[in-house]
């Protein structure tokens, strides 16, 4: 996992509310454990027709979507299903933002665990992003992880929240995992202070 240091990066706005994992990937994709070419699964039932040919009117299959980094959703993304896949589809494709007003709880910590940084911004701000997207299409976000900032092209910054130890992990680009492998020096060291604990269970 990579970590996430300030960017900036266009944007590319999918205005529908109430956007599940189960559009995000559908479930017959959800057969491997690897996150490998999830990115051509993204919005798979969207994105492409019947017989598999992009659909030009979709906008991830439209030249502004090509390098975009920020994802701008409706109200509400992510319910659903606790599929992993879904954010793995959505870093596949390249996003390593989502910006709503309200993120699913699941999906949410899903995000924050696999690299993902879901902002949540205020209802004003959401709808002059959406705006910003129709009269300047191609108009950069700044995103700062550090100072907790949205920036946007006019220089208004906007905070947003996240859970303090999820933004440590993505400053750091590891997992929950990583990060007990981290402090792994720092362990060996209390229990080398440390007597050695009774087995109360041995006999």
């Amino acid at each position: 996992m990579q970590p996430i240091r300030p960017f900036s990066s266009r944007f590319v706005a999918l205005p529908i509310e109430n956007i599940d994992t189960d559009q995000i990937i559908p479930a017959r994709f959800l057969k491997t454990t690897s996150a490998e070419g999830l990115g051509e699964a993204l919005f798979y039932d969207w994105r492409y027709d019947a017989n598999g040919a992009p659909r030009p009117d979709f906008i991830l299959n439209q030249p502004q979507a090509r390098g975009a980094q920020i994802l701008l959703a409706g109200h509400n993304f992510g319910a659903g299903s606790s599929r992993e896949h879904a954010v793995w589809a959505l870093t596949g494709f390249g996003f390593r933002a989502v910006i709503s007003t309200y993120f699913a709880d699941i999906f949410r910590n899903n995000a924050l665990k696999n690299g993902l940084l879901p902002v949540q911004v205020d209802a004003e701000t959401h709808r002059q992003l959406f705006s910003l997207a129709q009269s300047q299409p191609e108009a950069q976000l700044r995103v700062d992880l550090e100072a907790q900032l949205l920036i946007l092209p006019d220089g208004r910054a906007v905070t947003f929240p996240i859970d303090p130890f999820a933004r440590r992990c993505l400053l750091d680009g590891v997992d929950q995992l990583g990060y007990l492998l981290n402090m792994a020096d720092r362990i060996a060291a209390y229990e080398a202070a440390h007597p050695q604990r009774v087995n109360t269970l041995s006999e």
